[in-house]
């Protein structure tokens, strides 16, 4: 007969899933080696899965475990909201991962100043940044998700969204080339050295091939890349240039990285970056903590000196 499956077991397994190790698992849930090792032994016998598997010097997830693991997140939220721990409030006292979903192109300007908020109040939270590979809302729904961050269309009615700041393109290219050593970047520039296009689904056309098309003229992609940080490392060769978020490449600039970003000389559509978030953590005290420190690391970018 099969064990009946509690809330400490899928404690448990959250905690195995997390950290892929048994005695990571005990010293985050306070509880010693062996005592985590019985309870995976009830957690196999329950839900009749091995959970946990043995590839070389460590342990795997099942293709069962992978599935579940959202479920159990969002179950174990659920029934932590039951109980008014008088912890809660206290982001000192808090163990756990914050999963934010961020484009490439914001990752590294919001993430470093995100994580050092963090850190500084919450020493034991751990951020998790997860590549935005699609724009699906239902990692936020089933609680794999806590945030994410980036453009995206209207949203479902389940979700909820708060504008971050508007953001639009420059043309990054190496500091030491012609081109970054020019006072201007023009048309004939556009046109005449080759372009990296960053996509990460490969695309090579955009709003300024028709901004270029409108003109009677276009532009030459030479390679198309999954990230803007490989077209920005790309851009410091010769005379490429590689269109890129301002904020990004003002981050770029700033930390010395030999690269310079002229204006664009064609009107292009700015975007504005929002924040997302499932309405079932709206007024979730973690949630809400979250949100404010993201707000306070996107801040910046809403000044006027940001967008000089």
């Amino acid at each position: 007969m099969a064990e009946q499956l509690d809330l400490n077991l899928l404690r448990v397994f959250d905690a195995l899933l997390d950290t892929r190790s048994v005695t990571a698992a005990a010293a985050r849930l306070h509880l010693s080696a062996p005592a985590t090792s019985r309870a995976l032994g009830r957690l196999r016998r329950s839900m009749n899965d091995q959970i946990l598997v043995r590839a070389g010097r460590g342990l795997v997830p099942t293709p069962f475990a992978q599935r579940s693991a959202a479920r159990v997140k969002a179950l174990l939220e659920e029934a932590s909201g039951l109980r008014a721990d008088p912890t809660d409030n206290d982001p000192r006292s808090w163990q756990r991962t914050f999963a934010i979903r961020v484009n490439d192109g914001l990752a590294p300007v919001l993430a470093p100043r995100l994580t050092r908020l963090v850190a500084a109040e919450a020493p034991q939270v751990r951020l998790r940044f997860v590549a935005q590979d699609s724009k699906e809302a239902d990692p936020l729904r089933d609680g794999s998700l806590d945030l994410d961050v980036g453009v995206a269309g209207p949203p479902p009615p389940d979700l909820r969204t708060e504008p971050l700041f508007a953001d639009h393109f420059v043309a990054l290219m190496s500091a030491h080339s012609a081109l970054g050593r020019a006072e201007r970047l023009t048309i004939d520039d556009l046109c005449a050295h080759p372009h990296i296009s960053a996509s990460r689904r490969g695309l090579a056309r955009g709003p300024l091939d028709e901004a270029l098309h409108r003109l009677g003229r276009s532009r030459t992609v030479s390679a198309v890349v999954p990230s803007y940080a490989v077209a920005a490392l790309m851009a410091l060769e010769e005379n490429v240039i590689c269109l890129a978020p301002l904020f990004l490449a003002q981050h770029l600039v700033a930390r010395h990285v030999p690269l310079r970003w002229h204006t664009i000389p064609l009107p292009l559509p700015s975007a504005t970056v929002e924040l997302r978030w499932h309405h079932r953590v709206d007024t979730d005290p973690a949630s809400r903590w979250l949100r404010a420190h993201m707000r306070s690391a996107a801040q910046p970018l809403t000044t006027p000196e940001a967008r000089a």
